[in-house]
């Protein structure tokens, strides 16, 4: 490539940081200007007296799928069964373990085997047992033969009684006040097919009985990196999404759906692992096509705790899973890209997504490559040299700075000075070195897909910290 081509790839790389990075911004203007007006909603409601009321009542089921979950499950299903409202009931469905899960929540809740019939609406693997227990009447554990995180959640689908549920991970915690406050979209909007919650990191928070008594920042400097990643994630992109509504990603950590609505869909797809991004594309492509007047929500209240990778390894192995998952999605919904039909999600949601995340990679790894390169070989002119490091990295610096002032007026989850300073630094820290390793796992993991690679990948666990207050 002669130098003119090297120069000309620069500046289109250049102009593609500012344009994402710009898009970005307006995401986040959307979303703090959504999330004020939010605050000042909830605050004249009470949950407590409003979903006491049995007019109001909508039952949930819980599903909770696990595979190799013993250092966490039993303070989970205590988490669920602790929860904050009139009827619901818990579902845990071992899927396969090859650890000590299923023995560690039987012994623990006294559960025994039950003969229960159990409808086939969704095609899964055979269900091996259902145990029950006099004890705890509203929980009930599945044990099934190895199928995957989506078929789990369809066995537990077709085990489900009530009308709304709940998608979470057996390594996660629910807040008390979770269900109150997921539930009620369904009660404003009749419409609303699924609403997704906000989640937090967990790690070297003080957990007792199931639920975090106290909010501490993880000892480890990449469970850190992620506090600041999900704190953006969420409370800027989601709700920025939402503010345009045009919602297309509900976490699998924390997801409350219309049965009916997902059953009438096909339940979870069980060809890869983005069931949670694939089921909420398919939601709308499904009622979309049908005509139907739905509602997809997100809210930045209710949270789930949930335990993050602690080692590089780790780390990486999810990083790329979920970036092959995406991939996944992006693909086998790629007609309602640019599709009219679609509205706001084909003609602008998508097509982002297909820019910032689908080619993001290869232009962040291969053409900040590039600029370096040339900068120290032809020597760029040092005005565009300022101008490239401010739109590839100040503006991403810029946009942590933001999502944790959002977080610090409304939430205000990290309440001490030391927090809150230790979550600005890392902000800007994660700049210079993480979000690249980020960016060439993002790579790595199109590059599974590109090779067809469907494994999910083990993700050890390290257990919630029952440190003493």
């Amino acid at each position: 490539m002669n130098i003119q081509g090297v120069l000309f790839w620069n500046y289109l790389v250049f102009v593609y940081f500012v344009w994402i990075n710009l898009f970005n911004l307006l995401i986040m203007v959307a979303a703090f200007v959504h999330t004020r007006r939010y605050i000042q909603k909830i605050s004249i409601v009470n949950d407590y007296r409003l979903f006491r009321m049995p007019l109001f009542i909508k039952p949930i089921s819980i599903l909770a799928p696990a595979y190799n979950e013993e250092l966490t499950v039993k303070e989970n299903i205590t988490s669920l069964l602790n929860l904050n409202y009139p009827q619901f009931e818990v579902i845990l469905i071992n899927d396969g373990s090859k650890d000590d899960t299923l023995k560690t929540v039987v012994e623990g809740f006294g559960l025994k085997l039950t003969d229960r019939a159990v409808p086939a609406d969704l095609p899964a693997k055979p269900i091996r047992g259902i145990y029950t227990s006099t004890r705890y009447p509203n929980l009930v554990v599945v044990d099934k033969e190895n199928g995957g995180k989506a078929d789990a959640l369809n066995v537990g689908l077709n085990v489900s009684r009530f009308p709304l549920f709940m998608a979470i991970d057996a390594d996660s915690l629910l807040e008390k006040d979770a269900l109150l406050k997921m539930v009620r979209p369904y009660l404003e909007r009749p419409e609303t097919v699924a609403v997704g919650g906000v989640v937090r990191i967990v790690n070297d928070c003080v957990v007792k009985d199931g639920n975090v008594n106290e909010v501490r920042l993880p000892g480890r400097v990449l469970p850190r990196f992620q506090v600041v990643e999900y704190m953006r994630a969420f409370l800027f992109g989601r709700m920025g999404w939402r503010a345009l509504n045009m919602v297309v990603v509900i976490s699998g950590a924390m997801g409350l759906f219309k049965k009916e609505a997902v059953i009438d869909a096909g339940g979870y797809q069980t060809t890869t692992v983005g069931e949670d991004m694939e089921l909420v594309l398919r939601l709308h492509h499904s009622l979309t096509l049908q005509n139907k007047k739905y509602s997809i929500d997100f809210l930045p209240d209710p949270v789930c705790w949930t335990e993050a990778p602690e080692t590089l390894a780790v780390l990486g192995r999810q990083r790329k899973r979920w970036h092959r998952g995406l991939m996944e999605c992006l693909v086998k919904h790629r007609g309602m890209a640019l599709n009219p039909r679609f509205g706001r999600v084909g003609m602008v949601a998508l097509p982002y997504y297909w820019m910032a995340e689908g080619l993001g990679p290869f232009v962040e790894v291969f053409g900040q490559a590039g600029f370096y390169v040339s900068w120290g070989v032809l020597g760029l002119d040092s005005w565009f040299v300022l101008a490239f490091l401010c739109a590839s990295v100040l503006l991403g610096i810029v946009q942590s700075m933001l999502a944790m002032i959002l977080e610090e007026l409304t939430f205000q989850r990290y309440p001490s000075i030391p927090m809150i300073v230790s979550i600005f630094f890392m902000g800007v820290v994660e700049n210079l070195g993480y979000r690249q390793i980020n960016t060439w796992w993002r790579l790595m993991g199109v590059v599974d897909y590109l090779r067809g690679k469907h494994h999910w990948g083990d993700m050890p666990r390290v257990g919630f910290k029952k440190k003493a207050a």
